[in-house]
């Protein structure tokens, strides 16, 4: 007896080395047809005997490669066909989609094995890669993922190559990047202005470089890195300087997770995740002792840390022997550079050295950084290794949507069916290079996945590009979001929440319902609506966006709220070094109501607090005043401060009038950092 069976397996099963997988499945069963991608997802024709069959179906699931992720596996009984072999067959396209694409993956283990092997054709190869590692996404500029589709197309394969690509028995059967020092991509360096300079070998020239105390560009997969050597505070300083990133932290790259275990304290979650096949880059501890510069992560208690995740990075690692700075390749607030003569112009002010390649970067992002917060991965910005695999959504989307995300930090979405497949971390929508990056993003989004959206979800904000260009599109219908709503409802999908749930949004700005900057939101939500219950009281943001970027306006509008003219008679450190002429100018524009808009903003309160304690004044990026206020408050001593919650009407309002002279009482009484409360408030 035989049965013929048509097996359309969707989910991540491009890219993975899944047809090679069923190839070795059916041969021993003796089954006979052929395997091909699809753009539905991977096709199985196959026939034989219906005991193999069913083998063969069992195995296919619980034996899939490690990268595969299988969503969904349909089969369709066909009339007999008498194959007598098993083959491999050419991809096909079509014009429907449900298949998704694999995210970049580190160096797999075998492949590392190979490239320490002194003998190997490979030894030492920075491209090196199989069907379970390597570039996907970053090089992939249509479906079916196919060589011919990525930007390793103009690389023709040697002998040896092509032998190894079509041998079904071979790790690097149809491995689309696979290629060797003979057809393969090539390494080479240029000065800062981009010349070539001829060298022998490439990474150890850069590797004494840094050692010496150059800053280096490096090509990776997403885009350009800036290195340099991480023990050196001036070398770190200089880079800063360089790439006018004053404060915020700066990533290490370092060889091992032993040498991640000398700098920082890593559970035993944290190290499963920093040796993950996603390498992303986790916030970790520092140790007392950690001989990390000083600068790499100034006023902060955590260090962020990756392990090398591409042959590159591991041959820069083996020669230098030391941590690596590996921070984006771009100015602050630009997105990182990715196309050669582009990288070689934005950064010539930067890099000393450029050490790059010619295999191009279709697809750019940055390295993904995450943590884990009570034994639970929560990422903190979503990008290489993660994206563009979706997420998946408890209520199906009848209508595809294109949703634009915010002006800061922004990603977009789109969401079909049950799925969401968000983008990398795109940035801030202020540079225009940004904003191109958002609307190209979104065309080859769609593209790939073959999603034609319509309706466009965007922000309340009226001012953010992002929903400046989802109304351009007026053929589409409009949906506009309330930002602290849409906070709250992402969290819901993230965690697969029904709802209704009770939502609390504590943020820096989002535009609300009535027209003002809300902040400190606490929203009974579901997916299609909520209701304000309760709000921090609002205060005035005097200058507007110059409130944000000074906190100590903001804590002199607090004083002012609670102590009228007499916070000038306090003695208080934040009132003897006020600038007696602006804030007098500020306190008439506080008593006229003239550019103060008000504000329920949490974000507001907690600049106010970290001035009003001397943390910081002026910011040089966003949020770092909330920042070193969580730091500092991380292992202080847990009191409460005194609030009051009014309750006639809605929403009901949260008074901060206490906590703000529970500050203030405490530092008058002496106290310091540590004799702040930082534990919950509670109603008097």
């Amino acid at each position: 007896m035989r049965d013929r069976q048509k097996i359309t397996v969707q989910g991540v099963v491009q890219g993975v080395g899944f047809r090679p997988f069923v190839y070795g499945l059916a041969s021993p069963l003796g089954l006979c047809g052929s395997v091909r991608n699809d753009i539905t997802g991977v096709v199985i024709d196959v026939e034989g005997d219906p005991t193999c069959m069913e083998s063969f179906l069992q195995a296919l699931i619980a034996e899939a490669p490690l990268l595969a992720r299988i969503e969904r596996v349909r089969t369709e009984k066909q009339p007999l066909r008498h194959y007598t072999v098993f083959a491999i067959e050419p991809s096909k396209a079509r014009d429907d989609t449900d298949v998704f694409m694999v995210p970049d993956v580190a160096t797999c283990a075998e492949c590392l094995r190979e490239f320490n092997r002194v003998h190997d054709r490979r030894y030492h190869y920075p491209f090196l890669n199989c069907t379970s590692c390597g570039p996907r996404f970053t090089i992939v500029s249509g479906v079916p993922y196919d060589r011919e589709r990525t930007t390793m197309a103009r690389f023709s394969m040697c002998s040896a190559c092509q032998a190894e690509y079509i041998d079904p028995r071979d790790r690097r059967f149809h491995a689309q990047p696979t290629a060797c020092p003979r057809c393969g991509p090539r390494l080479w360096v240029a000065d800062s202005q981009g010349n070539e300079i001829p060298v022998d070998d490439p990474c150890t020239f850069i590797g004494v470089r840094l050692q010496q105390g150059k800053i280096v560009a490096v090509k990776g997969l997403g885009g350009y890195h800036l290195s340099c050597d991480a023990l050196r505070n001036d070398v770190v300083q200089e880079l800063r300087r360089r790439k006018q990133r004053e404060a915020k932290l700066l990533a290490v790259m370092v060889q091992n997770l032993d040498m991640a275990r000398r700098l920082c304290a890593v559970s035993a979650v944290e190290a499963e995740l920093l040796t993950s096949a996603r390498r992303p880059i986790v916030l970790l501890r520092k140790r007392p002792e950690y001989p990390i510069a000083g600068e790499v992560a100034p006023q902060n208690r955590d260090l962020g840390v990756m392990l090398p995740y591409t042959p590159l990075h591991h041959l820069l690692l083996q020669q230098t022997a030391r941590p690596l700075v590996m921070t984006s390749g771009d100015l602050t607030e630009e997105p990182i550079a990715y196309q050669d003569d582009d990288a070689m112009r934005r950064l010539a002010g930067i890099a000393d050295y450029f050490l790059t390649h010619d295999r191009p970067i279709h697809m750019h992002w940055d390295d993904s950084v995450t943590r884990i917060v009570l034994g639970k991965e929560l990422p903190v910005r979503r990008s290489r290794s993660y994206v563009p695999l979706p997420i998946r959504l408890m209520i199906p989307c009848t209508t595809p949507i294109l949703a634009c995300g915010a002006h800061l930090k922004n990603t977009f979405c789109l969401v079909q069916g049950t799925y969401a497949f968000l983008s990398q971390h795109i940035g801030d929508l202020e540079d225009y290079r940004t904003y191109r990056t958002f609307v190209e993003g979104i065309e080859h989004f769609k593209k790939l996945f073959k999603i034609a959206p319509q309706a466009l979800a965007y922000d309340l904000h009226p001012g953010y590009l992002s929903s400046q260009n989802a109304l351009a599109l007026e053929e589409l219908p409009h949906i506009a979001v309330q930002h602290h709503h849409a906070h709250i409802v992402s969290c819901m999908a993230e965690n697969g929440c029904e709802g209704p749930v009770i939502g609390v949004a504590w943020d820096g700005t989002g535009y609300g319902n009535d027209g003002r900057v809300w902040g400190g939101e606490f929203l009974v939500a579901s997916y299609a609506a909520f209701e304000r219950l309760a709000q921090l009281e609002e205060v005035p943001l005097p200058g507007g966006v110059q409130a944000i970027r000074q906190p100590w306006r903001m804590a002199a509008v607090y004083l002012h709220r609670v102590y009228g003219e007499e916070m000038e008679e306090l003695d208080l450190d934040l009132v003897h070094r006020l600038d007696q002429r602006g804030w007098r100018v500020i306190r008439q524009m506080l008593v006229r109501g003239v550019n103060s808009p008000l504000t329920s903003s949490a974000g507001r309160l907690f600049d106010a607090i970290a001035a009003l304690i001397g943390l910081r004044d002026e910011m040089q990026y966003e949020a770092q005043a909330a920042v070193e206020l969580e730091i500092l408050a991380n292992g202080m001593r847990v009191e409460a401060y005194p609030f009051c919650l009014h309750h006639d009407g809605r929403p009901m309002v949260v008074e901060t009038k206490g906590i703000i002279r529970g500050v203030v009482d405490d530092l008058l009484n002496g106290g310091d950092h540590g004799s702040v409360r930082w534990g919950g408030c509670r109603d008097p």
